[in-house]
């Protein structure tokens, strides 16, 4: 296959990727994201019977999770099908649920690390940020904060006819590539670097206090995996997001193949960073004070009185 300077083949491969990828790889996340957070949202509602702080904002999580879960039928069919059928409100909403998720992610877990911190330094959990009800200030305050947030998203979205054909773009691939630049690095910078800073600082804090007890190794484990697992699924999506939106600063006819490129790389990383609904439900199972238990006793009793049915 020859590679030829008007790029008919990385765009042809955009579109492949556009059609096969993404809506294969959302139908995975949809069908895995669902057992997961169903399964732990029936835990919280109907095995917890006693609730903390981290139980809280992973609680919270967890509704972030289903409603951007929600969206992907819609999505997945979208991109299948080439065409967006749903009109201007649906695909608003639809685009505006994918971000909200991504950075409510995030932003709970950055609170679920401090709050391991926290469990470390203080035990017996004494602490007023160790208290419930800042746990749930803290939650109104983070779906408040990530919609202001999201608001200069709303604008730039819209369904757009191209080739005879209806797509619902994202902010990255519509609107002007100045303005959209400028509020993307801002949205990388408030909703992605400073809270994963948040949780190396939470980590290397942990790291400072465990000498001093050598028990409390799971906490900074779990830090630990809340940063690696989310600097490899946000940081390719924010980097090629941003770099998708800087190569459309150069007119259309002077853009060549390395925008084609970029724009295909960026189609790769956006199924990866929304990942994270299907990795999510691992940290209520390692977070959750006897969560495990609760939940594995629970469906135990069930399957119990539910078999004199099947018999």
């Amino acid at each position: 296959l020859v590679w030829n300077s008007t790029c008919e083949n990385w765009l042809a491969a955009q579109a492949a990727l556009e059609k096969y990828y993404l809506s294969i790889f959302y139908g995975i996340e949809f069908i895995l994201g669902m057992l997961g957070n169903v399964t732990v949202l029936f835990g919280y509602l109907f095995c917890l019977k006693s609730w903390n702080s981290s139980n809280i904002y992973l609680f919270n999580l967890s509704i972030s999770d289903l409603a951007f879960l929600c969206t992907l039928p819609v999505l997945t069919s979208s991109y299948a099908t080439e065409q967006w059928q749903h009109g201007d409100v649906l695909c608003v909403s639809n685009r505006f649920a994918l971000h909200a998720n991504l950075y409510t992610s995030i932003l709970f877990l950055t609170f679920v690390s401090m709050d391991r911190y926290l469990l470390i330094k203080y035990p017996f959990r004494e602490h007023l940020l160790q208290k419930k009800g800042f746990a749930v200030f803290v939650s109104l305050a983070i779906w408040v904060l990530v919609t202001v947030e999201l608001l200069p998203i709303l604008p730039l979205i819209s369904p757009v006819v191209t080739n005879q054909s209806t797509n619902c773009m994202d902010f990255a691939s519509s609107g002007d590539p100045r303005y959209n630049l400028a509020y993307s690095l801002c949205l990388t910078l408030v909703g992605f670097v400073l809270p994963l800073a948040a949780m190396c600082f939470f980590y290397c804090k942990m790291a400072a206090l465990l000498p001093a007890a050598p028990s409390r190794h799971r906490p900074r484990r779990l830090v630990l995996l809340a940063v690696a697992t989310f600097s490899a699924l946000f940081t390719p999506y924010h980097v090629m997001r941003n770099v998708s939106v800087a190569s459309r600063l150069r007119a259309a006819p002077q853009r060549g193949c390395a925008h084609a490129a970029v724009r295909a790389l960026y189609v790769v990383t956006r199924p990866v960073a929304f990942l994270n609904s299907v990795v999510n439900p691992v940290f209520y199972f390692l977070v959750g004070d006897r969560f495990r238990e609760m939940l594995a006793s629970k469906l135990r009793r069930l399957r119990t009185s539910l078999a004199p049915c099947r018999g």
